[in-house]
């Protein structure tokens, strides 16, 4: 009798070892046909990102010009013969507003009846109160003598600054007293501060020559005693001149250790001999009408060091400024004809 067909318990176990075998073989192809997809795809697109560049270029090369037109050329030339006319007329522009050709100071030179000839700014500050008003009984007049000083062309103001807490007490306290006496400058864009006193003399300058249309602009230090009549004498005698700069000239060591009076941050810019150039004491010294608008105009680029008389000297070096030592305004000599003397 037939039977059905039987298997061996060998061929079983020869089956079962054939499917354990099969299936790391069909992973492996499975993985490679994965990455052979992959691999296939980066090369496609880093083909297709190749000829994209390539189009990109070859449009930017077909719209650029081969080579110059006499047009673009004349184009070229002209923009820079534009931009060097440009140049010449800031430079000439410059030029004039140094020399007082300014519209709104021609007006008022038109609508004064006298110019003055000098404005004088005496320096002080929120704790000197007391030197003010021994200046005031001496050498400075006060009330209804000031007003009369004016009459004859001579204008004196106290020169201060702004707190840095603005509006606090120190500034009430000086408006205050500017109420009752009349006889201050204050420099409202200016915070009054020892290190500051080389942005003062600029500030003081920049203002006074757009408030006052003087022949002379002077800077008085608030330690200094005045021979008015004296000092008037000798402007008198200048009326006229003009980039005039005018004091006790001297020069000196720079002091380059920190630490000691008089010392100079900017110490290595003087030169291996530390030497500083030729300028006025700054107790006292005084600029002609021209020079004080020149650090008006230029007033943003200019140089400040850490004194303020190196810091004008050094304003006055880049000018065409007529240097005049006069020894009448060495406060500290013992000359007999000084016009000034230390307090």
């Amino acid at each position: 009798m037939e039977g059905l067909p039987t298997t061996t318990k060998n061929e079983r176990r020869w089956r079962s070892k054939n499917l354990q075998t099969s299936k790391p073989s069909l992973l492996m192809a499975f993985f490679s046909c994965v990455a052979w997809l992959y691999v296939a795809g980066r090369l496609w697109q880093d083909a297709e990102n190749r000829a994209l560049l390539a189009n990109l270029l070859k449009k930017n090369v077909e719209q650029r010009p081969q080579v110059l037109t006499v047009e673009d050329k004349l184009m070229v030339l002209g923009c820079k013969d534009l931009e060097r006319r440009i140049v010449e007329v800031e430079m000439d522009l410059t030029l004039a507003k140094s020399q007082g050709y300014l519209k709104h100071q021609l007006q008022q030179s038109e609508s004064s009846k006298q110019k003055l000839l000098a404005v004088i700014g005496v320096y002080t500050g929120f704790g000197s109160f007391l030197n003010r008003n021994k200046y005031r009984g001496s050498w400075m007049p006060k009330g209804d003598a000031l007003k009369k000083l004016e009459e004859r062309g001579v204008v004196i103001r106290f020169v201060i600054g702004r707190s840095a807490n603005r509006g606090d007490s120190l500034d009430r306290h000086i408006d205050e007293e500017n109420n009752k006496t009349k006889d201050f400058f204050i420099l409202e864009g200016h915070e009054e501060a020892q290190e500051e006193l080389p942005k003062k003399v600029k500030f003081f300058f920049s203002t006074a020559v757009q408030n006052w249309d003087a022949e002379f602009y002077i800077k008085v230090d608030d330690n200094i005693d005045i021979d008015l009549e004296g000092l008037i004498g000798l402007l008198e005698r200048r009326r006229g001149q003009d980039s005039a700069y005018i004091g006790c000239m001297k020069s000196g060591d720079v002091v380059s250790e920190e630490g000691k009076l008089w010392y100079e941050p900017e110490w290595w810019k003087f030169g291996d001999e530390k030497s500083y150039f030729r300028h006025a004491s700054g107790s006292l010294l005084i600029l002609s009408k021209n020079l004080a608008q020149y650090i008006n105009i230029n007033s943003a680029s200019l140089k400040t060091y850490a004194h303020d008389d190196i810091s004008v000297g050094s304003w006055m070096m880049g000018v065409q400024a007529t240097y005049i030592d006069d020894n009448r305004l060495c406060c500290s000599s013992i000359r007999q004809d000084k016009v000034c003397s230390e307090a």
